[in-house]
């Protein structure tokens, strides 16, 4: 079993919700990437998905593109996040998963991202624009660095898209709980916990909701009905305004006595 798939059902097995807070590397300089990840293993979090920027990225929400822009303003690219990743590999203590486009993967040499990126930390890549059926493209040298490939599965997708994509995912599986880009959300569609239970059906692979959950009842709400959570704008945000208190927040209603 992966790591970051062990990772995410030990915190199951504990009568909690797995939580993964999504980061954009050199946002505020890449000096805050140690801190930023060491505080969020303090506080309790399964595994931490480390945002790569790029120029065009069509998945992200107006608070991540921000992000990116800033991060890309100071420099930042694919290979200095793993060098300062490196730095400090022997202090991280729970799977890192890279959020990156494939062209940063492409041009940084498919073998060479996965042997540094393993050395680095990361233990787990989603790709959002590169589609399941171009995946041969960077599994192989995945697999062989022991790094999962994490799918997603939208709404739209057909329950044969469904299963293709939940039995290919590797570590967890990325659920997406919205038509459209990241960012927070008052409300969700009311048909989801079916959804959730329909993807489910497929594998025994963990399913974790993401995109637009930005408060601790969404947090508890979506942990009623999947392994956990991934939370993306709400946490850069908090983070752009140094505001660890929201952060700590939204960690501890993933906890036992706050999702019952």
């Amino acid at each position: 079993m992966s790591q970051l798939k062990e990772a995410v059902l030990a915190t199951t097995a504990q009568g909690d919700k797995a939580f993964v807070p999504y980061i954009m590397a050199g946002d505020g300089g890449l000096e805050n990437l140690q801190p930023t990840i060491l505080k969020l293993q303090e506080l309790g979090v399964t595994a931490i998905e480390v945002g790569i920027p790029f120029t065009d990225p069509v998945a992200d929400g107006p608070t991540i593109q921000a992000a990116g822009e800033r991060a890309l303003a100071e420099g930042t690219t694919l290979r200095k996040v793993i060098e300062t990743l490196s730095s400090f590999a022997e202090q991280i203590t729970v799977p890192l998963v890279a959020m990156t486009y494939l062209n940063p993967i492409l041009a940084y040499g498919t073998e060479k991202f996965a042997i540094d990126a393993k050395k680095a930390g990361i233990r787990g890549v989603i790709i959002p624009d590169m589609p399941l059926e171009e995946r041969d493209i960077v599994h192989p040298a995945l697999k062989n660095g022991g790094i999962d490939l994490v799918q997603l599965v939208s709404l739209t997708s057909t329950p044969e898209r469904i299963e293709r994509l939940t039995k290919a995912s590797e570590g967890f599986i990325y659920a997406v709980t919205v038509n459209g880009i990241t960012g927070a959300r008052s409300s969700f569609q009311k048909d989801l916990a079916e959804h959730f239970k329909t993807i489910q059906t497929y594998t025994d692979t963990p399913v974790l909701a993401g995109f637009g959950i930005s408060t601790p009842e969404q947090v508890k709400n979506f942990g009623s009905y999947c392994s956990g959570v991934i939370v993306g704008s709400k946490i850069v945000d908090s983070l752009a305004n140094n505001d660890w208190a929201t952060i700590e927040t939204l960690v501890k209603a993933s906890k036992t006595a706050l999702v019952k």
